[in-house]
């Protein structure tokens, strides 16, 4: 018979310690688990944007991420919360995502003027001119 090796799913579970991402955009940390639809929550991040009071939210309304803090006990109390998050460094963790890096360049976009928009529209048109300029020249000495 064929060996059989069984092993855990890489799966994102809902458990205590693991990050969140909310609607908003900020992150909090599962405290404790209510029933099968909400959770108490605690983001105690360093950066004012991320950060989340500690309160009540609705698994709909949020995103799992892969970042975990190990060993956060159930119904900790904010100031273990924050220690543990730090302990963990989930702020540099989310940090170096693609995820935070995606939201950080929408918000950036966002934030661009009309004329800010402009300027990038005429610096794409000066790159194409100068890409197609390489490549015509490449071609005629093929």
């Amino acid at each position: 018979m064929a060996e059989l090796n069984i092993g855990s799913t890489a799966w994102r579970r809902v458990e205590v310690g693991r990050v969140l991402k909310l609607e908003n955009g900020s992150l909090a940390a599962i405290v404790e688990i209510i029933d099968h639809k909400r959770a108490l929550v605690d983001g105690p991040s360093s950066n004012e944007k991320l950060a989340t009071p500690r309160g009540e939210v609705s698994f709909a309304h949020t995103l799992l991420t892969p970042i975990v803090i190990d060993k956060l006990p159930r119904g900790a109390r904010t100031g273990t919360v924050k220690k543990a998050w730090e302990a963990a460094g989930v702020d540099a963790k989310w940090a170096a995502t693609n995820w935070a890096k995606k939201q950080e360049k929408q918000e950036k976009r966002q934030a661009l003027t009309d004329f800010d928009r402009f300027k990038v529209m005429r610096l794409k048109k000066q790159r194409r001119f100068e890409e197609r300029k390489a490549l015509a020249k490449i071609k005629a000495s093929a």
